[in-house]
């Protein structure tokens, strides 16, 4: 997403950020994909197409986390991730976005599909939880000028019947930084 368009975004949502009409300072959100090692090795390929990227601000939820503000949401262009090779420490950047400073509540990776081959070269059934998005519920700072690293996992997991993998965030190896 370009400035312009992330300042109409932000803007459309109410948040202040430099460049429209305040002085306020940005830093950089840099997402990145890994995978969690287990089921992913009854794949031969697992790529996830990544729609879109949904953040909140801390101070639009009521104190309990609850979603009652609006998500700032940028479009990552079908962002294209193979999963298999993303295990362990390996990861993958997702575009880039510019954030006016601040906590977050969250963010969120809209998945607008997801194409698998399994081991054996059979297709594979991988659907989301919900609405099509996973949900890192790891709050995360903006800093002026700096660049805050969020490094999203992702797990298949075997659904039922044969062949199904449920797409999953893993919470607790989701890890934040900041560069």
């Amino acid at each position: 997403m370009d400035r312009r368009a992330f300042l109409r975004s932000a803007a459309a949502a109410g948040v202040a950020v430099a460049g429209c009409g305040s002085d306020a300072p940005t830093g950089t959100l840099a997402t990145y994909v890994s995978d969690r090692p287990g089921a992913i090795s009854d794949f031969t390929s697992c790529v996830v197409s990544l729609s879109e990227l949904r953040v909140l601000p801390a101070d639009e939820t009521n104190g309990t986390e609850e979603h009652v503000g609006s998500e700032l949401v940028f479009k990552l262009d079908d962002a294209v991730v193979n999963l298999v090779e993303l295990v362990g420490s390996t990861s993958t950047l997702a575009p880039e976005q510019e954030l006016a400073t601040g906590e977050y509540a969250y963010l969120k990776l809209g998945v607008s599909s997801v194409e698998a081959t399994l081991s054996g070269g059979e297709t594979a059934m991988v659907s989301t939880p919900g609405d099509a998005a996973l949900k890192f519920d790891r709050p995360f700072e903006i800093r002026a000028g700096e660049r805050t690293r969020f490094t999203a996992n992702f797990a298949p997991v075997p659904g039922s019947g044969r062949g199904r993998y449920l797409l999953r965030p893993v919470a607790s190896e989701t890890t934040v930084s900041y560069e």
